[in-house]
């Protein structure tokens, strides 16, 4: 199995949170995108700042590496209108993956539509754009029956919108990576919780992030169904080392 052809690679950390300059900022994104063409991994994901210098870098390289970039991120609070505007910029920076945080905490008081309309919506941005879309769920903020719930609501709003043809490309996501837990409780994706999203998500693709460390564990999420792999260590996992973060 090429892993690398799994890889989301993956650096969405601010300049604030790494304590470093905007400029050093932007240079680990270019490290990270020539990591990425070197390789072969399927995506660099990034800040949406970022979507056109990927996409150069990358052109003239010569390289299939596709960009995706997130929306909403991280806590999936911000309107549809908010939402839409992001995807719209990004996609008008020719980006290829929209990764968008749900708003999981209207999911978990009951606000149903809203989330449905969310997805719907985002969706159709993307498809009508020949984009793909990712869902981000995340699910260390959530219950075993909520992911359940909130994984099955977006497959039903996808297939009942937009048939089971166009599944392939649309995702269900587990994590964002930057959700606080407490006593250091995994934040990310588990075999656990994979196994719960990819059982409930299909005919829809299912991406893990965050908690993929080495190859071993990239191969079982891999051979369990998964299709995507989102990680800030995809240079360690090819190579075969541990990553000791996400």
């Amino acid at each position: 199995m090429n892993i690398a052809l799994h890889l989301d690679s993956t650096y969405l950390k601010t300049a604030e949170q790494e304590g470093i300059s905007l400029d050093e900022t932007k240079q680990n994104v270019i490290s990270l995108i020539e990591e990425a063409i070197i390789n072969n991994f399927k995506l660099v994901m990034i800040r949406p700042k970022y979507v056109s210098l990927a996409k150069k870098l990358i052109q003239d390289a010569h390289s299939d590496v596709l960009v995706g970039t997130v929306i909403g991120f991280h806590e999936g609070l911000t309107s549809i209108e908010t939402k839409l505007m992001e995807a719209q910029k990004a996609i008008d920076d020719d980006v290829d993956e929209l990764d968008y945080v749900v708003n999981y905490q209207a999911f978990k008081n009951g606000q149903i539509n809203l989330v449905k309309a969310e997805v719907f919506k985002g969706t159709k941005i993307a498809l009508e754009n020949n984009k793909v879309a990712k869902w981000i769920i995340e699910t260390a903020a959530l219950t075993t029956d909520e992911i359940i719930g909130i994984t099955q609501l977006i497959r039903d709003t996808i297939v009942e919108n937009f048939g089971k043809e166009k599944a392939e490309n649309v995702f269900v996501k587990s994590s964002t990576g930057f959700y606080k837990t407490e006593d250091n409780k995994p934040n990310g994706a588990t075999f656990e919780t994979m196994k719960i999203i990819v059982e409930n998500a299909k005919p829809l693709q299912s991406k893990a992030a965050g908690g993929v460390r080495n190859y071993e564990d990239a191969i079982k999420m891999v051979e369990m169904g998964v299709i995507r792999i989102g990680t800030s260590s995809a240079k360690k996992i090819v190579d075969g080392q541990t990553a000791e973060e996400y």
